[in-house]
């Protein structure tokens, strides 16, 4: 039985992994090699929006690993998505240099529009490419690590901490509407030209973009496995269902908490990264408490807990998302809430979740009984 599970649970990894690394292959070549005639060509619009769902997939991971393996309800996880969107799109901006509509060789066209003389310092060392992919990770991460340090140790949980966080968002999003703040205010960042040299318009580019996005997914799982399967991920579970035994029987409880939390910030970081490029825009819109709840409501559909649900929760959601938004514009709030119900009161377990307890419960029907094996004579 135990030799069952392990392969079972192995097999689904690779099965996971080598549907990630498939797509990262095949979409590209039927978008760049299949002619456009083709039935199986694969338009460059089709592709972004796609390679915008993987992003998604990426952020909803890094919730359920706090949420689904740690217990922390967090209403705030767009604010980590959305810096790490800034990071990037603060490179972007960077690389136009002077073929922006004001020409200037150093300040965005933004700054020029508003009269900045010089260009803010918290916009320094972003010209160079490896500082703009240290900060996608060290903002979120620096920030995680510091509300968590007190959050934790001050021992808020629950709703409390839930309330917290959207609180925190929710003031980032204030901030960065302000012009002072040097972010581009209402309009935030677009109009990019370039990525690394290349045109980020491209087709090429974009497929580019895309299969990035795929390895990111693909190391993202990895790394929660690897969390939630060592002695720590045990301990996290232990923490989500008794955080007071837990804490009795002599585990520090806010460190195990302040490693999730942070990880999983890094992880929305990188996310929100990838985000920027393929969308072409980043605004303080992204900070907003509604995004956060939506992210919240992929992980309940694709199933709590289960790091491949989360990811599958926010493919099925956005999808259902851009059908209806084209369909009925007006109907989409009410679909996502009658989703949520729908999935809370007849999937709480979400669609990963009860699928797996259908086929354990299959399994076991087919499985004799011990008794029964141990009455068989020996051959």
């Amino acid at each position: 039985m135990i030799a069952r599970r392990l392969f079972s649970s192995d097999r689904r990894i690779a099965v996971t992994i080598a549907t990630l690394l498939a797509a990262a292959v095949i979409v590209p070549v039927l978008n760049l090699a299949v002619p456009a005639d083709s039935v199986f060509h694969m338009p460059s619009y089709v592709v972004a929006l796609v390679g915008k769902y993987l992003c998604y997939a990426l952020l909803a991971l890094a919730l359920d690993l706090v949420w689904g393996y740690c217990g922390i309800l967090s209403l705030g996880h767009g604010a980590f998505f959305a810096l790490g969107g800034y990071a990037m799109g603060m490179y972007l901006m960077r690389q136009i240099g002077p073929r922006g509509v004001y020409s200037h060789p150093t300040l965005p066209d933004f700054m020029v529009f508003l009269n900045w003389k010089e260009l803010p310092f918290t916009w320094w060392g972003f010209s160079s490419f490896p500082y703009a992919m240290l900060m996608v990770g060290l903002v979120p991460g620096i920030l995680a690590f510091v509300f968590g340090w007190f959050a934790f140790r001050s021992r808020v949980t629950g709703v409390y901490l839930s309330i917290i966080t959207q609180a925190l968002t929710y003031a980032l999003m204030l901030a960065f509407f302000r012009n002072d703040m040097g972010f581009g205010g209402n309009n935030g960042l677009t109009d990019f030209k370039d990525i690394l040299g290349f045109n980020i318009q491209s087709q090429t580019t974009r497929a580019v973009l895309f299969s990035l996005s795929v390895l990111a997914l693909m190391a993202g799982y990895l790394v929660a496995r690897a969390i939630v399967t060592s002695k720590a991920g045990k301990i996290l579970i232990a923490v989500r269902d008794a955080e007071a035994r837990t804490r009795f029987l002599g585990y520090r409880v806010e460190n195990y908490k302040l490693f999730v939390w942070t990880v999983s910030a890094v992880m929305a970081g990188i996310a929100g990264a990838l985000y920027v490029p393929q969308v072409g825009i980043i605004n303080p819109s992204e900070f907003s408490p509604a995004n956060s709840i939506e992210t919240i409501v992929w992980v309940a559909v694709g199933g709590r807990g289960t790091l491949v649900g989360a990811a599958l929760g926010a493919g099925v959601v956005n999808f259902a998302k851009s059908w209806f938004t084209g369909a009925f514009p007006q109907g989409w709030l009410f679909a996502l809430g009658g989703l949520f119900v729908f999935v809370t009161l007849f999937l709480p377990k979400g669609i990963v979740g009860t699928f797996t307890e259908w086929w354990r419960t299959r399994a076991a029907k087919r499985e004799p009984p011990a008794s029964a094996a141990a009455e068989q004579p020996a051959q």
